[in-house]
C-alpha cells in the first residue's frame, strides 16, 4: 500500500508543492509546527532514512539545505530547525521548521493557516530557489 507521501508524488493527493526534480519532493507541511514548515521526501519510498542508500541519503541532504536556506529568506525567523522522526508517515521525510522559539520543535504545538496563506508562503519560499 503507497504511502500517503507517494500519493502526493503520484498527484493522487494536493500538496503545496515547493520544489521539485526527478528524485525529490519539497511541499508545505499541511498541519505545521510553525509558519513555512516544510517537508522534503524523496520520490523513492522508503520507510526508514538510514536505510537509503548512501548517495541518496547525502543527495536528500543538499535538497533539504537549498530549500532550508531559501525559508530562512522567506520566512522571519532566528533559524531553520531539522528533524527525521519517521513515526507518523512510513515513508522518509526531513522536516525543515523556522524556528523562534524552542517550543516550535515539538510537534505538539501546530499552528493553523489557511489556504490561501499556505500558497502565499510557496511563492515566497520560491523567490529564493
Amino acid at each position: 500500500m503507497s504511502s500517503v507521501f507517494t500519493k502526493i508524488i503520484n498527484g493522487e493527493l494536493p500538496a503545496y508543492k515547493i520544489a521539485e526534480n526527478d528524485k525529490f519532493l519539497a511541499f508545505l507541511d499541511v498541519n505545521p509546527n510553525a509558519k513555512g514548515h516544510t517537508l522534503c521526501i524523496p520520490k523513492q519510498e522508503i520507510n526508514k532514512i538510514f536505510d537509503m542508500e548512501e548517495d541518496l541519503y547525502t543527495e536528500l541532504m543538499q535538497f533539504s539545505r537549498k530549500i532550508a536556506i531559501a525559508l530562512e529568506k522567506a520566512i522571519q525567523c532566528k533559524r531553520v530547525g531539522m528533524a527525521v522522526v519517521g513515526l507518523e508517515v512510513p515513508h522518509v521525510h526531513v522536516h525543515l521548521i523556522p524556528l523562534n522559539e524552542m517550543d516550535e520543535m515539538r510537534f505538539v504545538n501546530k499552528v493553523k493557516l489557511e489556504q490561501q496563506e499556505f500558497t502565499h508562503l510557496v511563492k515566497e519560499i520560491q523567490k529564493y530557489l
